[in-house]
């Protein structure tokens, strides 16, 4: 059987080849930019980072996948638990951070759950089909984007109206999820996303539906193999009115709700079960004036968990954020932000606990005629509990262009914090009202060249200090390490179109921890996807990633063991029906690669996807 389906891909990616032949784009390559470490619309060459930019094409081709999936291809980055069953928890690993080290944002507000231990965000909550693109920052940004921008800010922008009256999509797909040793190829994995969209002058509205529904897979490495069975499903409104060329306002909403089967521990089956809902509402503004605007986004932020267990537990937590904001720009060569940005987060323990921060701040970036550029902030932040805290960056970058070409050298040196969690300040176990902010020092250098449209590369180096680092012990509780710890690097990112029918992007990563052991982060990690476009409607492509060995934790004898590296391959292939239809097929771990992702936890082998996407 194994034998037979590898045989008939690679008979698949044969005739892909075989078929292939040169066409001429329609599409007029525009200048590629970004907007994460400035906030503003710069050409990428102006840019003192490699910002990571996941368009609306790469999404569209990862359908069926889950936002953790996608983001576990990027450089320097690794999600554990995203090979794993579905209801697995995701642990998200930057630059051999942790996850509270890691910030996410949606819709230009930052978004936490204040019950988790570390206030993270469950990447869970988000949908793939609700995405219209992301943008990952690497490295201290909290000058920016506040507490939490330590390795990485992954800023999310949710899909927009259509420029049309009324637009309605629909993204469909099923699948198996299967171990390497079940291979039975039963339907077992479903995503569906719907959105009735459109644009009536100055009006426009966006409804959306996301589901996934997934069984086949026990989450622990068990005889019985009992499946855990995953839910999921999410309704999304965006309004938005353009009241003249000068005032636009919008209003957005959003519940979700997860419920997922979970075991006991690693090799230990049970019959939990877990359920967290997460409400959503929030308010963007903009007001243009002659090279500027003011800004103000709101948001507010309900999630409940609840565990059934034999130890039940349940957490209820609410955030309110607003960014206030001005933005001028003065002839395309200055570009400024000042502005504010408060948060309060509470939740219940013994009794209702808060924590609020109200942190000004201000950005300066500087454009010159002749290559240099300078993007600069410090922000100073407020906190209720311990007091006030001063960060700062500074990233030089120089360009030098010749034709359709540059070659950009860079360089920063960047602070940030991690505010103590509400669960670590008042929490049931150990809390400890006296942390401290936690303290991370990045400084960073590298060179990025572009050849035209048709190659990049780019490769930097890092390194990361860390004080104050909060950890906990069972007789202790929560207290900050007085000694520091570091982290250094090296990141390579290189795309390349040959030929306009031929993409070709891969990426290399080499994390170090020093000072303390670094538990399921690889040294080593690579990924690389070429792409292929067969006609004007046919589409293939395949992917490879390399993880190295990492070290884990064996609970039942609380020593670390090495896990062995591994290598996965997917195929991936899409046909035009129609103008209207579009239908697609993927294979993962195309070869059935056996390997442990969590001591003691199953992951998936070798399985298929078929779907389809309808536009109106």
């Amino acid at each position: 059987m194994n034998k037979r389906i590898i045989s008939v891909c690679t008979l698949g990616l044969m005739s892909v080849y075989a078929m292939a032949q040169q066409k001429k784009s329609d599409v007029e390559q525009l200048e590629e930019v970004v907007v994460s470490d400035s906030r503003f619309e710069l050409k990428r060459e102006n840019s003192g980072k490699t910002v990571i930019k996941i368009n609306k094409q790469e999404i569209e081709r990862n359908q069926g996948k889950t936002l953790a999936e996608l983001i576990n291809t990027k450089s320097g980055i690794e999600i554990n638990g995203s090979r794993s069953n579905a209801g697995q928890n995701l642990s998200t690993y930057v630059r051999g951070g942790s996850n509270r080290q890691v910030l996410v944002i949606i819709d230009g507000v930052q978004v936490s759950d204040a019950s988790q231990s570390a206030s993270e965000y469950d990447l869970r909550m988000l949908s793939l089909g609700a995405i219209e693109s992301i943008e990952i920052i690497k490295g201290a940004a909290s000058t920016l984007y506040g507490s939490g921008a330590a390795t990485a800010v992954i800023n999310i922008t949710t899909k927009k109206a259509a420029a049309k009256s009324v637009a309605l999509n629909i993204n469909s797909s099923i699948g198996t999820n299967q171990t390497h040793d079940d291979q039975n190829y039963n339907l077992a994995d479903f995503h569906n996303d719907v959105t009735l969209n459109g644009n009536g002058g100055k009006l426009n509205y966006l409804v959306s539906f996301n589901q996934q529904n997934t069984n086949g897979m026990s989450a622990a490495a068990e005889q019985a193999k009992e499946k855990d069975p995953f839910s999921k499903y999410a309704v999304n409104a965006k309004f938005g009115y353009d009241f003249c060329d000068s005032f636009s306002f919008g209003v957005y909403g959003n519940y979700t709700d997860i419920a997922s089967a979970y075991d006991a521990a690693a090799y230990t089956d049970a019959n939990n079960w877990f359920n967290s809902k997460q409400y959503r509402t929030g308010l963007t503004s903009k007001i243009k004036y002659n090279g500027g605007s003011v800004n103000i986004n709101g948001a507010y932020s309900k999630y409940d968990r609840e565990f059934i267990s034999a130890y039940p537990s349940s957490f209820i937590a609410e955030n309110w954020v607003v960014d206030a904001y001005t933005k001028n720009t003065f002839n395309k060569t200055l570009y400024t932000i000042l502005g504010v940005n408060i948060v309060d987060d509470e939740t219940d323990f013994e009794s209702a606990e808060s924590a609020t921060k109200v942190d000004p701040y201000a950005n300066v970036v500087y454009v010159s005629e002749f290559g240099l550029n300078i993007n600069s902030g410090v922000r100073w932040n407020n906190h209720s509990e311990y007091g006030s805290h001063f960060t700062y960056n500074i990233n030089p970058s120089y360009v030098f262009t010749f034709d359709d070409n540059y070659l950009k050298l860079f360089g920063s040196y960047s602070t940030s914090f991690i505010a103590p969690s509400l669960s670590q300040l008042f929490g049931f176990y150990g809390p400890n009202p006296d942390l401290k902010p936690e303290e991370d020092r990045t400084i960073e250098g590298g060179a990025e060249f572009k050849l035209g449209q048709k190659f990049r590369v780019s490769a930097l180096y890092f390194n990361r200090d860390e004080e104050n680092l909060i950890a906990y012990d069972f007789n202790q509780g929560y207290y900050n390490v007085s000694e520091k710890s570091s982290a250094q690097g090296v990141e390579v990112e290189v795309v390349a179109t040959p030929v306009e029918v031929l993409t070709i992007s891969a990426n290399y990563a080499f994390t170090e921890r020093k000072d303390v052991v670094a538990i399921r982060i690889p040294k080593h990690k690579a990924n690389a996807t070429v792409g292929y476009t067969i006609s004007d409607k046919t589409f293939a492509s395949i992917s490879y990633q390399f993880n190295g060995d990492r070290l884990d934790t064996d609970f039942s004898t609380f020593s670390n063991v090495t896990l062995d590296s591994f290598s996965l391959v997917d195929f991936y292939a899409s046909h035009q029906l129609s103008k209207k239809v579009k239908c697609f097929a993927g294979v993962y771990n195309l070869l059935n690669e056996e390997y442990t992702e969590l001591l003691g936890y199953n992951t998936r082998g070798r399985n298929v996807r078929l779907g389809f996407s309808i536009t109106l």
